[in-house]
């Protein structure tokens, strides 16, 4: 039976934190790969679930900026891994593989936002290739030590962005449609709550269960491309040089909490394959709410997913382990 797109009434909320959902919990053993694990919410992610005792495995481009970030916890190793470079992806995979470990939780965090027109070695949009493409040749190259980990999880980070623009099939890439950097975000994002719905749908026979995460409004260095105009249509500006908002942003605390609820409480057993907020599955909304919560049906509709899985099969030629 398929899990329902509705609220459990988890007893968290907005407000959680992600040292409160593990609060209590040992995850002595547990061992842990978080994409972009070395700033933001990310960084969080990768403090919070090594205190609780989880190994964590941190992919970065920057390898001395990560090495840095990390250097006062335990159980963190930083692997180089830009998401872009199918090579990096495979030399990441292949560098965790030889450690023998299994995957008890991978978190695709990682991500870019509202760039300019920029395309990879292979001419795919950046934010697409980055955000979705990266991710699903990462998760397919540990698929066999995620199944070996009989009950592995999969977060993939979406965005309330994911409501800019779902996932256009026939151009993911602009070759023929106006590229504009918020459409080509809200398709990357969309494009990872559809890659978990149906990554749920493949995995959950052999023991793996994925979901997609809104972490939030959060300030991090995901908005260095955004200019004062994007700033002011979201309703922030600048104040003495500091973001000031109409809304109230999370901490980053707040913000790596969704992540850590999918990534291993225990209320999600037996579930997978939705979009989650809040600690909590997101409520459904109309597809052309104007609303940052709650998640669009495209994000989610099944059909979609099962294309856009096979498209990026073909994308990264690359077919996916049985």
């Amino acid at each position: 039976m398929d899990t329902e797109q509705e609220p459990l009434n988890s007893g968290f909320g907005p407000q959680t934190t992600a040292e409160e959902i593990v609060s209590g919990l040992d995850l002595q053993g547990k061992v842990i790969v978080v994409t972009g694990g070395h700033s933001g919410i990310g960084l969080e992610t990768t403090k919070v679930l090594s205190n609780a005792g989880a190994s964590v495995f941190v992919g970065a481009r920057d390898l001395v900026k990560a090495q840095a970030a990390v250097s006062k916890m335990q159980n963190v190793e930083v692997l180089q891994l830009d998401l872009a470079d199918p090579g990096s992806v495979d030399h990441f995979a292949n560098e965790f593989l030889d450690s023998n470990h299994v995957v008890n939780i991978l978190i695709n965090n990682a991500g870019i936002m509202a760039t300019p027109l920029t395309r990879d070695s292979r001419g795919y949009e950046l934010q697409f290739a980055t955000n979705h493409l990266g991710h699903f040749q990462l998760t397919a190259r540990l698929w066999g030590v995620l199944k070996n980990a009989k009950g592995g999880r999969v977060v993939c980070l979406s965005s309330s962005g994911h409501r800019f623009a779902g996932v256009d099939l026939e151009d993911p890439n602009f070759n023929k449609r106006p590229y504009d950097k918020w459409t080509a975000y809200g398709q990357s994002k969309s494009a990872n709550s559809l890659f978990a719905v149906e990554l749920d749908n493949r995995g959950k026979e052999h023991g793996i269960r994925a979901f997609a995460v809104h972490p939030g409004r959060i300030q991090t260095d995901l908005g260095r491309y955004m200019t004062e105009d994007d700033l002011k249509a979201m309703g922030v500006y600048r104040e003495s040089g500091v973001l000031k908002s109409s809304f109230e942003f999370k901490s980053i605390g707040q913000g790596a909490a969704t992540t850590v609820w999918c990534a291993v409480t225990p209320q999600l057993n037996g579930k997978g394959g939705v979009y989650c907020e809040d600690c909590d599955i997101a409520s459904l909304v109309p597809d052309d709410s104007k609303l940052p919560s709650g998640v669009r049906s495209y994000a989610l509709n099944k059909s979609t997913a099962e294309a856009l899985w096979n498209l990026s099969e073909r994308l990264i030629d690359l077919e996916w382990p049985r």
